[in-house]
C-alpha cells in the first residue's frame, strides 16, 4: 500500500510509539502476551491503537459541533455497508507507512492481519455502499453528519454455492467483537409496538404497549486529510424485561426466556425473509424501531443544546435514504405533539422543513407499501398521524385544483385498489421539502412516471443528485498500484479532488504511462487468479479479457443476457474451433434475495453453465465462467480493479443510477452498457468512443411495449437467440434434470420478457463482437481505458455530498 502523507501540518508518528501502543494493547486490551497472541489478537490491538487515535479527532469535532451551535445532518438508512474498517481507517489518519513499519519490526505483516477482518454486515448492494460513501464525504468536507442504522446481529446471510445453487448461511459477522464500536448503554430510548389509542380532548396517549429497547452503539467514521469525523449510531434491540426466573426454576426454559428472545429479534437479521406474514411484520418493525430511537435521539439532543422547537429546522437536517426510513416522518409528529403538545399545524410545519427523500426506484413494485391492518394493528398512532397528513394534503390539493377525484384517488397517501396499504413513497414526498433522483435520467423519470402527480403539485421540490462513490476506498484502497502509477504523475491531490485526474487524458498516448497502467492492470489480474485458484480451484489465464459483472441478482440488471452472450459465444467457439478468438474470462458475483426464486435459479443457471464450459476440453482458455460466492466490499475490492469489462446492461430506465459503473471505470475498466442510469452521464464524462453502448433507450423501451412487444417472434428469427435458448431449456447445461431452466425460458419467450432480454439481444452480441475487435489491439484498448480513469472526476461522492449540503441541508462545514 502507499505512503499516505496529507498536504497539511501534522506531527509524525514515531514508528517506536506506535509499537508500544500496540504492545500495550495486546497486554491490557487483548489480556495476551506476544508469545501466545495469536494474528487475531495482534489485529484487534492494532485496531484498538489506531482507534485511540480517531477518538482524538472525533472528541475533538464534537466539541467544535457544540462550539460553533452547527446544524447537523441525520441521515437514516436501513443499510451502510461500510465493510472493512483497519485499512480504511489507516489511510483517513495518513499512518498506513508507520502502522505496517511498527508491525514489521514486531514481525508482524501489515497485509496478512488485513485479511483477518470480517466485513462489517450491516448492507446488501449499492444502497447501503452509497450510504457509506456519504458518510465518509460527509466527514472528509466536515459537514457535521450522524448516521443513524440497525446493529444486525447477523447480515443478510453468508451465501455459499453449493451443488451450484445458493445456500444461505448466518453471517454473524460479530463473533470476534467490534473493537470500532463504542457501546452506549447509557444511550437508551423506548420503542413502542401494538397497544391502543385514547383521546381526551387534543390529547392522545398509546397504551398498553409492547415495548422494547434500543441501545446505541457509535462507529467512528474519519474523513480523510483532515482533523474532521462524524459517527454512526447502530440501534440494537434489547428487551425490557429479564429473564421470568420462576418459569426457569419450574423448569419451563423455554418460557423463561421467549419474551427477551421476542424483543431483541428486531436487530438480529438483516432484511428477514419478506415472503410470509410474520417476516414483513418483523420488517415493519425494524423499520420503526430504528426511526423511533433515532427520532428520540435527534429531539433529545436539540433540547439538551436548549434550543427551541421553532429551531429545530436551523439545527437539524433529515434526510431518507429510500422509504425504508419514512416511518420517521409520523414518528417525529408524535414525539412533536403528543410528548411535547405542540400544535398540529406548527408540528406539520417544522417537518416539512426537516425531510428530505431520496429516491431510487423506478419500478412501481419495488416502491414500499404496508397494509393498513397490519401498519394499524402495530402501529396504530402513526396510521392515524398518516391519516391526517393525507386529509390535509388532499385538502390542499382539491382547494388549488378542485374537486379532481381521480387525481386525489393518484395522489392519496393510501391505496385503496384491493387491500388499503400505505404507500410509503407518497408520504415521503409529501412531508420533504427535497426529493431527488440519483442520475439525471433517473431523475426525469421520477417526475414522468412514479411520481408525475407530485411533480406537477410540488415542482420545486423535485432535483438530481447523481450519486458518486469515494475515491479514498474504491482507489486509493483497492487498486494501490493504479494509485502509485497516477501519483507518481499528477501528484496525490486527486483523493480530495476527484476532477484532477483530467490531468491522465495526455498521458493516454505516453507509452511509458501506457505500460505502467497495463503493468498495474496485469497485477490487479493476477491477484484475482491467485484468488480463484486458491478458494475455488479454477485455472483463469490472466491474459484473458476479464468481463465482470458482479451486483445484486435481480432480472432487471439481466444477468441472463450476459449468460445468453455467454452460451452464444460457446457455441460459435465449437463451430469454429480455428477462428482468432479474443481469449474471455466471464466473472459473475452477487446474492439473490432469500425468497426471490427466479433470481436463485439464475445463479444455479450460471453456475451449471459455469461446470460444462470450464471442462470442455474443446474451449480449452477461451472461454471461463466463474461465480465468485458471497459478493462483499473486500471482494469487491479485489474484482473491480481486474475487471478489463464492465457489463453495466439493465433495461434502460430500470436502473436509477448504479455505482458499481463508476467504480469499474474508475479503475480502467471499460463499460459495455444501455443508456440507463449514470451510463449516460458516464459516456458524456468519457467520451462516445470509449464506452460501448447497446440496446433500446428509455422512451424505445416504451414504445416496444405500447406496440405489444413479440419476444416469440425474435427467437423464431434469430437462430444464435433460440440456439442458446433451446441449450438452456433443453438440458445441455442441465443434463441430470434436462428440464431444470423450463422456467426460464418460458419467462423469456413464452410470458413476456418483462425486461425485454430478447429485444436487445442482437445489439448486445454486436456490442461484445466491437468488445472483442478492440481488445486486438492492446495500445488502443489501454489508451481508452486511460481515457475512462481521466474522465471519473465528477463522480466523487465528496461532489454529491457539497451538492446535498448546499441545495438540500443547507448544512455548512465545521471549522476546524
Amino acid at each position: 500500500m502507499p505512503n499516505t502523507e496529507f498536504e497539511y501540518d501534522r506531527v509524525a508518528l514515531d514508528v517506536h510509539d506506535l509499537m508500544r501502543s500496540i504492545a500495550n494493547k495486546l497486554t491490557y486490551a487483548v489480556g495476551k502476551n506476544p508469545a501466545a497472541a495469536s494474528p487475531q489478537d495482534w489485529l484487534q490491538a492494532t485496531e484498538l491503537a489506531v482507534r485511540d487515535r480517531m477518538v482524538e479527532r472525533w472528541m475533538k469535532t464534537t466539541q467544535q459541533y457544540y462550539a460553533q451551535d452547527a446544524k447537523r445532518v441525520y441521515y437514516l438508512s436501513m443499510e451502510f455497508l461500510i465493510g472493512r474498517t483497519f485499512t480504511n481507517a489507516l489511510l483517513a489518519l495518513g499512518i498506513y507507512q508507520e502502522v505496517s513499519d511498527a508491525l514489521r519490526a514486531l514481525d508482524i505483516d501489515i497485509n496478512e492481519l488485513a485479511e483477518l477482518e470480517p466485513d462489517a454486515a450491516l448492507g446488501n448492494g449499492g444502497l447501503g455502499r452509497l450510504a457509506a460513501c456519504f458518510l465518509d464525504s460527509m466527514a472528509t468536507l466536515g459537514i457535521s453528519g450522524m448516521g443513524y442504522g440497525i446493529r444486525y446481529d447477523y447480515g443478510m446471510f453468508r451465501q455459499q454455492i453449493v451443488d451450484g445453487r445458493q445456500v444461505e448461511a448466518p453471517d454473524y459477522w460479530l463473533s470476534g467483537g467490534n473493537p470500532w464500536e463504542f457501546p452506549r448503554p447509557e444511550v437508551q430510548y423506548r420503542v413502542r409496538f401494538g397497544g391502543r389509542i385514547e383521546k381526551d380532548g387534543d390529547r392522545v396517549q398509546w397504551l398498553d404497549c409492547q415495548d422494547v429497547l434500543a441501545m446505541a452503539y457509535d462507529t467512528v467514521i474519519p474523513g480523510y486529510g483532515t482533523d474532521s469525523t462524524n459517527t454512526l449510531r447502530l440501534w440494537s434491540a434489547k428487551a425490557t424485561t429479564e429473564m421470568d426466573l420462576s418459569a426457569f426454576n419450574r423448569g419451563n426454559y423455554f418460557a423463561a426466556v421467549e419474551d427477551k428472545n421476542h424483543s431483541e429479534n428486531v436487530s438480529r437479521v438483516l432484511y428477514p425473509d419478506d415472503s410470509t406474514q410474520s417476516g414483513r411484520e418483523l420488517r415493519l418493525r425494524q423499520e420503526y424501531f430504528f426511526v423511533s430511537a433515532s427520532m428520540q435521539d435527534m429531539v433529545a439532543r436539540h433540547l439538551r443544546n436548549k434550543h427551541s422547537f421553532d429551531s429545530l429546522p436551523d439545527y437539524v437536517a433529515v434526510h431518507l435514504n429510500d422509504t425504508h426510513p419514512v416511518l420517521a416522518v409520523p414518528e417525529l409528529l408524535r414525539i412533536l405533539l403528543d410528548e411535547h403538545q405542540l400544535p398540529w399545524s406548527q408540528a406539520w410545519g417544522l417537518v416539512q422543513r426537516i425531510f428530505s427523500y431520496t429516491n431510487h426506484t423506478l419500478m412501481h413494485e419495488a416502491l414500499e407499501t404496508w397494509p393498513v391492518d397490519m401498519l394499524g394493528r402495530l402501529l396504530p398512532r402513526h396510521l392515524n398521524i398518516i391519516f391526517d397528513i393525507n386529509a390535509e394534503f388532499l385538502g390542499s390539493v382539491t382547494a388549488q385544483y378542485g374537486a379532481d377525484f381521480e387525481l386525489m384517488r393518484r395522489l392519496s397517501l393510501i391505496d385503496e385498489h384491493g387491500e388499503r396499504r400505505v404507500r410509503m413513497a407518497y408520504v415521503a414526498v409529501v412531508a420533504s421539502h427535497k426529493v431527488n433522483g440519483v442520475s439525471r435520467l433517473h431523475s426525469e423519470l421520477m417526475k414522468q412516471s412514479i411520481f408525475a402527480d407530485f411533480a406537477r403539485v410540488f415542482p420545486e421540490r423535485f432535483n438530481n443528485k447523481t450519486n458518486g462513490v469515494t475515491p479514498r476506498r474504491w482507489l486509493a484502497q483497492a487498486n494501490p498500484a493504479l494509485s502509485d502509477l497516477v501519483d507518481s504523475h499528477i501528484g496525490r491531490g486527486w483523493r480530495l479532488h476527484l476532477e484532477e485526474l483530467a490531468q491522465l487524458k495526455p498521458l493516454a498516448v505516453d507509452p511509458d504511462f501506457a505500460e505502467g497502467f497495463k503493468d498495474a492492470k496485469r497485477r490487479n489480474k493476477l491477484r484475482l487468479v491467485s484468488w480463484v485458484q486458491q478458494n475455488m480451484g479454477i485455472a483463469l489465464n490472466p491474459d484473458s479479457l476479464f468481463d465482470v459483472q458482479v451486483k445484486r441478482i435481480h432480472e432487471y440488471k439481466r444477468q441472463l443476457l450476459n449468460l445468453l452472450q455467454v452460451v452464444a459465444r460457446y457455441n460459435r467457439i465449437l463451430a469454429n474451433p480455428d477462428a482468432d478468438w479474443v481469449p474471455r474470462t466471464v466473472v459473475f458475483a452477487g446474492k439473490a434475495a432469500s425468497a426471490y426464486h427466479t433470481a436463485k435459479l439464475v445463479i444455479k443457471l450460471i453456475n451449471d453453465v459455469a461446470a460444462v464450459i470450464n471442462n470442455d476440453a474443446r474451449i480449452g482458455h477461451r472461454l471461463k465462467v466463474v461465480f465468485m460466492p458471497n459478493y462483499s466490499v473486500s471482494l469487491a475490492e479485489m474484482i473491480i480493479p481486474a475487471a478489463d469489462l464492465s457489463e453495466q446492461i439493465s433495461t434502460a430506465g430500470t436502473e436509477a443510477s448504479g455505482t458499481g459503473n463508476m467504480k469499474l471505470s474508475l479503475n480502467g475498466a471499460l463499460t459495455i452498457g444501455t443508456l440507463d442510469g449514470a451510463n449516460i452521464e458516464i459516456m458524456e464524462q468519457v467520451g462516445e468512443e470509449n464506452i460501448f453502448i447497446f440496446g433500446a433507450t428509455a422512451p424505445q423501451v416504451t414504445d416496444i411495449r405500447a406496440h405489444g412487444y413479440q419476444p416469440r417472434q425474435l427467437y423464431e428469427t434469430n437462430a444464435e437467440l433460440k440456439q442458446a435458448l433451446d441449450d438452456i431449456r433443453d438440458g445441455v447445461f442441465s443434463k441430470d434434470e434436462p428440464g431444470r431452466f423450463q422456467q426460464l425460458f418460458d419467462l423469456l419467450v413464452n410470458f413476456g420478457d418483462h425486461y425485454l432480454l430478447l429485444a436487445d439481444f442482437s445489439s448486445y452480441m454486436e456490442a461484445q463482437d466491437r468488445v472483442d475487435d478492440l481488445y486486438r489491439q492492446p495500445e488502443e484498448w489501454t489508451r481508452k481505458a486511460i481515457l475512462n480513469v481521466a474522465g471519473m472526476g465528477v463522480f466523487s461522492s465528496d461532489r454529491t455530498i457539497a451538492e446535498y449540503a448546499e441545495e438540500v441541508w443547507d448544512a455548512k462545514p465545521l471549522k476546524l
